[in-house]
């Protein structure tokens, strides 16, 4: 009888030490959206946009915190133990252990929307938790107390709009999935209690997940014991062994990977012969690359004087299901356009030239209306991003955006010199 109360009562909702504004979960009715699906239309304000699609998701109850505790006759009731930290989850999306951006946002509320649970969306870690769990201890016996969650992780891709052939012949703007992908990391609601080695858990809970670091069946759980703490060497394996498996955010060490390699020396680029404007459609600005090192990518209006630095060639291009990929080539500085390194998981980052070079943060995915129209999206193959601008005028960088720009001003005109 004691038994059965115990194990009914493990269960409570542990409130995060975050902000409430950082530990809000994402609710399935907010996390659904109207988001697009593959195959559905676009419109050319489109073409700077892009939103995510689920392509995998793994929920794994996972510990927290733990501390084995042995209750004797006599010290029943009530009390507020420290635990140890077992492993620590960090939200994140994308290149850093962060959330940062509408993209990510979405991305983790679609998370939430597919298996139907509350998850965390925007940045919180399980290392901000308190360590004690308090406990009304009704029977003497060996005791695991715990903190716990369920472990989100995944993959996602993107969904950006580009033209398609119709089996009739004939061009049509669609979303499409791109090649572009990430991986995210997330956690449902903390969950504390206790738990004794005779109690009947459910299987694959974190019940027991925490049954399983007690030592059950060891000298330790049968002796007599003082009341207090009980080492327990299967929770001492189990945080070493998450130690080495994991990176700092709770994700697996082998999912760390840069998909862009070290920039080498200057590139021998193959470079097309036609020069581009790349302008703000129907409107006299456009990209224009800096004389300044230090200097970015910024809206300007061509004159006599611009020196070539509002000129683009496409460089190394490939295409694949329809889109192209290309370095940026600017003929007034010889630069190529880039995120730059220091600054390519920060939202809005705006965009500069260097030395060209084989790098990741070079290349660019350009999207485009149907044939006739020159208007396109470009995206970072690097960060993901697309490439827009915050306020139409002159001076103004050209930025990165996860999302895009959803007013329509990362849709550009590609014109022919």
């Amino acid at each position: 009888m004691a038994a059965t109360a115990s194990a009914a009562c493990v269960l409570t909702a542990a409130g995060l030490t975050a902000s409430p504004a950082a530990a809000a979960p994402a609710t399935t009715a907010a996390a659904a959206g109207d988001g697009p699906e593959a195959g559905q239309s676009c419109t050319a304000a489109d073409l700077g946009t892009r939103h995510p699609y689920i392509k995998s998701s793994e929920v794994s109850p996972t510990i927290t915190h733990f501390k084995g505790w042995y209750v004797t006759e006599g010290t029943t009731g009530t009390h507020t133990v420290n635990t140890n930290t077992q492993t620590t989850i960090s939200v994140s999306v994308g290149l850093t252990g962060n959330v940062e951006g509408s993209f990510a946002i979405e991305t983790l509320g679609k998370v939430g929307a597919s298996l139907g649970l509350n998850v965390q969306v925007n940045y919180t870690s399980t290392s901000s938790v308190s360590d004690s769990v308090t406990w009304n201890f009704r029977q003497p016996g060996y005791y695991g107390l715990y903190k716990g969650t369920k472990k989100v992780t995944g993959t996602y891709g993107s969904l950006n709009c580009n033209r398609v052939k119709q089996d009739d012949g004939s061009w049509a703007l669609k979303w499409i999935k791109s090649a572009d992908t990430g991986s995210y990391t997330t956690y449902t609601t903390l969950e504390e209690g206790a738990v004794r080695c005779e109690d009947k858990v459910p299987a694959n809970s974190i019940m027991a997940k925490a049954q399983g670091l007690l030592d059950c069946g060891s000298a330790t759980a049968a002796a007599k014991h003082e009341a207090g703490p009980v080492p327990s060497a299967k929770a001492d394996a189990f945080k070493a062994a998450q130690k080495a498996a994991t990176d700092t955010h709770g994700r697996p060490n082998a999912k760390k990977t840069t998909r862009s390699p070290a920039p080498s020396t200057r590139a021998a680029l193959n470079c097309q012969s036609a020069a581009y404007k790349i302008a703000v459609p129907g409107r006299p600005l456009n990209w224009s690359a800096p004389l300044l090192a230090n200097d970015g990518i910024r809206l300007r209006e061509s004159t006599i004087f611009s020196a070539h630095l509002d000129n683009w060639r496409l460089c190394n291009v490939t295409e694949s299901n329809g889109v192209l990929e290309a370095s940026l080539w600017n003929w007034g500085n010889g630069g190529c356009a880039t995120v730059p390194e220091q600054t390519a998981a920060t939202e809005q980052a705006a965009l500069k030239t260097v030395p060209c070079a084989e790098d990741d943060l070079q290349r660019f995915s350009i999207y485009r209306d149907v044939p006739g129209s020159g208007k396109i999206g470009i995206q970072n193959k690097y960060t993901g991003s697309m490439i827009g601008y915050d306020r139409y005028a002159d001076g103004d960088f050209l930025r990165q955006y996860s999302s895009g720009r959803q007013d329509g001003s990362g849709t550009f005109d590609l014109l022919q010199v």
